[in-house]
């Protein structure tokens, strides 16, 4: 019996080295070389100069302008990811809810974006959003304004592309926990006299909050670490921490630095990731 419950975990343990593995050459090791470059010197040349420094974390810590830019990412994030739940929520609902020969073909063009190239769809919400994009010609043509309404290169046109780029993510995360929801506790509920408006804050959504926390985690740290969609919808007016380590690392040569704001970066993930696993452990008691 103890020989045989050896052999299934030397079996379990077996199997598992390819994924250890692959784990470990393609996330770990780079995450401890991009830690270990983060404390490395470096001059105003670019060069990596030798020995240990914590210089990058003290300018991170104490300069004000990765303050100033930590509090537009994260504002920018909370941004995209809140509305993106408002607009995939009612969307996921309304296609678990359906019982339809069409639902899967629904469900693929919900998330159909995502299989069109980022770069791709940045560059369409410009042609939508520009000065003579077509939202400004239909007002314009309407006689609702005069000049354009500036909806790139500004805080504006990135929080759309963001909240564009993350409303599939966010459909299939609440797609992939609204199996909570009971049907049939929504229809005792309209049985016994509840309106539609208290049925759905009673029932529905408490029980698909787990799945709002997931959705929001997920699209929260693609949002926070989104490149594409801010370096062209912003047009190098936006800046975020992604943004800067894309400067820091190819613009100016510093990469420890670009080293350092990546570390920042990573940390805050863990930190998001266990304050949601908290979350979804209290909402689903």
């Amino acid at each position: 019996m103890a020989g045989d419950r050896e052999g299934r975990r030397g079996l379990a343990a077996a199997l598992s080295l390819p994924a250890v593995a692959t784990v470990s050459l393609g996330f770990l090791l780079p995450v401890v070389w991009l830690a270990r470059m983060s404390l490395n010197p470096s001059d105003a040349s670019g060069a990596l100069g030798e020995g240990w420094t914590l210089h990058h974390y003290k300018e991170l810590v104490t300069d004000s302008f990765y303050a100033d830019l930590a509090l537009a990412s994260l504002k920018m994030s909370v941004t995209a990811t809140f509305f993106a739940l408002m607009v995939g929520y009612p969307i996921a609902l309304f296609l678990h809810r359906l019982e339809s020969r069409w639902k899967t073909l629904l469900v693929l063009l919900a998330i159909c974006p995502l299989l069109v190239s980022g770069v791709v769809r940045a560059y369409g919400w410009i042609v939508i959003l520009g000065d003579a994009g077509w939202i400004n010609s239909m007002l314009k043509g309407a006689g609702l304004i005069d000049r354009p309404i500036r909806l790139v290169n500004n805080h504006v046109g990135v929080a759309i592309g963001l909240t564009e780029s993350l409303l599939p993510y966010m459909t299939l995360s609440l797609l992939a926990g609204l199996g909570r929801l009971d049907r049939g506790l929504e229809e005792a509920a309209r049985t016994l006299g509840a309106s539609p408006l208290r049925t759905f804050l009673r029932i529905t959504l408490p029980l698909s909050l787990p799945a709002v926390v997931l959705g929001s985690t997920i699209c929260f740290m693609l949002a926070i670490s989104a490149f594409v969609t801010p370096r062209l919808l912003g047009g190098g007016r936006v800046f975020l921490l992604a943004t800067e380590i894309y400067d820091q690392a190819l613009l100016t040569l510093n990469w420890p630095l670009a080293a350092t704001i990546a570390v920042a970066i990573l940390v805050l993930f863990s930190l998001v990731l266990v304050a949601s696993g908290r979350l979804q452990r209290r909402v689903a008691q």
